[in-house]
């Protein structure tokens, strides 16, 4: 008996370029994201780092929020429903992260709520605005299984 299509992921599928434009340009900053995400574990200056060296669970909690950029993305080019809902989990992570991290260190909100990274915060919003959008959620909606 075949197996069932909607079952199978294919793991080669990185992107998806028949998605709404807001999903393709979402996937690709999920996927750079998470890498860069990664990158600042090893960099001394960032909340990242930070959240690392403060808190014992810190690390694994950064290593699972890289974990739902990358399958966030993968997911998502293959069209599954969990692949949108762990890119929002991705897409919301940093802003709660950073409050976590921060909180009481004597950090200004907009410390607390871009990281110190006015540029980096401009693409998290990006990133939320991407999946949010009604074109987005109405792909998902219709064609995500």
């Amino acid at each position: 008996m075949p197996r069932d299509a909607s079952s199978s992921i294919d793991f080669k599928k990185w992107f998806d370029r028949f998605q709404p434009q807001t999903l393709q340009i979402a996937t690709w900053l999920l996927y750079i994201s998470g890498v860069f995400m990664l990158i600042d574990l090893g960099n001394r200056g960032s909340w990242v780092w930070f959240a690392k060296e403060k808190y014992g669970i810190g690390l694994f909690v950064v290593l699972v929020l890289v974990a739902c950029h990358a399958l966030g993305g993968l997911l998502m080019a293959n069209d599954r429903k969990l692949g949108y809902w762990l890119a929002l989990v991705a897409a919301f992570s940093p802003f709660a992260l950073r409050i976590w991290v921060l909180r009481g260190t004597g950090a200004s909100t907009m410390d607390r709520l871009t990281g110190g990274s006015v540029i980096g915060f401009i693409f998290d919003v990006a990133l939320v605005v991407l999946l949010l959008h009604p074109m987005s959620r109405e792909h998902q909606r219709l064609w995500y299984k």
